[in-house]
């Protein structure tokens, strides 16, 4: 909560967060200049029962005698061109001095065109003769969405995103290929919503919450990019050396000994790579009152990350200011949590990665529960595991001052 001026006003700023159980606003415009009367306007949504109800239909209808229908979609035109970005409507109320900013529904903004009433204009095929989008290409459409980004989006945002579009020119090819990726581990449109929208409330890596199996329930793929990959198998012999490991990966170098397949090797050791990382870039970039000791300190200083992960990390996780929020620390352990399920094939103990994360069992165990892992007791000791589907704890609001 921030105050500031609106115009000539003092008021106080609230953003109110996105709940994946709720739908947020949609937004609708008249580019006709058609200027509607809530008092006898009409206005309805509509889902397409055969698309899962994932496709919707805006309609405004005024009580006059013209017999028109204002209609938009979110399949066609300029709700189309925003699937990517992120928009947010703010509402003043000058009664109490308040400015609310409430996130878009799917970032959903329609271009309201007329319709005459009686002619058929269900057609899922049909655009709109005016569409923003028309016939272009994917290749076309990902551009008006950067150029739409860049014009709308804040400075913050516009730098991470330019820094992404280098990292992908920088890669080999397959990194252009990384949104692709990501779709194909969804299995149903909900899930890419889901992913997309509901791991930002809930503060965790993408997921899919109707996996069936352990593995589909964090997508690898979503965790660690296509172009990361070659990076973190250059390391393969470091590892091998157990030199300056955290301990939850040098407890587990011996797997790698084991395995004889080399493709099960070299990922278990991307893997064990990518939490050392994390865990350093953590160890980087916490502050004393973080408990952290000297040696760790200048171990994580002294550590070398590839350029394309280090980018990447201090773009997630907002490390620009030197230090970690409380909200992204608690993301980047999400991340290195998530991993070490994967590491330990889904059964894992709090011992070694508590020592690591320099975190209490207790609260490491909320962390592990608010993935949706289940933590019993066995043989004496705090196991961890990820049932599936996802079943996730209801998030807590918090209360307002009144």
């Amino acid at each position: 909560m921030k105050k500031m001026k609106v115009g000539t006003e003092d008021a106080v700023i609230k953003v109110i967060r996105g709940n994946p159980e709720r739908m947020a606003p949609l937004v609708g415009y008249f580019p006709s200049g058609f200027d509607p009367d809530p008092n006898s306007t009409n206005v309805g949504v509509f889902r397409h029962k055969q698309r899962g109800g994932t496709r919707l239909q805006l309609v405004v209808t005024p009580e006059n005698e013209a017999k028109v229908d204002f209609v938009a979609t979110s399949y066609a035109g300029e709700a189309q061109a925003g699937e990517y970005c992120s928009y947010g409507l703010g509402i003043f109320d000058k009664a109490t001095r308040t400015l609310k900013i409430v996130p878009i529904a799917n970032n959903k903004v329609f271009r309201l065109e007329p319709k005459v009433q009686g002619i058929d204009s269900s057609n899922e095929n049909e655009k709109p003769a005016s569409s923003v989008i028309g016939e272009l290409s994917e290749h076309e459409k990902a551009e008006k969405r950067i150029q739409l980004h860049n014009l709308y989006g804040t400075k913050k945002s516009i730098r991470k995103n330019k820094k992404m579009q280098m990292l992908k020119r920088e890669n080999d090819p397959d990194a252009h290929n990384d949104l692709d990726v990501i779709k194909q581990c969804m299995t149903t449109t909900e899930d890419l919503l889901e992913a997309s929208e509901g791991h930002m409330v809930r503060n965790t890596p993408p997921f899919n919450a109707s996996a069936t199996t352990p593995q589909e329930a964090y997508p690898l793929d979503k965790i660690i990019s296509t172009g990361e990959w070659k990076f973190l198998q250059d390391i393969h012999k470091p590892l091998k050396g157990e030199s300056e490991l955290p301990q939850f990966v040098r407890n587990r170098i011996h797997k790698l000994q084991q395995i004889e397949d080399e493709d099960k090797k070299n990922k278990l050791t991307c893997i064990f790579s990518y939490i050392m990382h994390l865990i350093k870039f953590n160890d980087l970039h916490s502050k004393e009152r973080q408990g952290i000791s000297s040696e760790k300190a200048s171990s994580a200083k002294a550590h070398r990350f590839p350029g394309i992960i280090r980018d990447k990390f201090a773009s997630m996780f907002d490390a620009e200011s030197g230090s970690l929020s409380t909200e992204k620390r608690n993301l980047l352990i999400s991340y290195v949590l998530v991993l070490t399920l994967f590491a330990d094939e889904f059964q894992i103990s709090l011992t070694d990665i508590a020592t690591d994360l320099r975190m209490k069992s207790p609260d490491l165990r909320k962390h592990y529960e608010a993935l949706g892992c289940k933590v019993s007791k066995k043989n004496n000791l705090l196991t961890v595991t990820l049932p599936v589907p996802l079943q996730f704890p209801s998030l807590k609001r918090k209360r307002s001052n009144r």
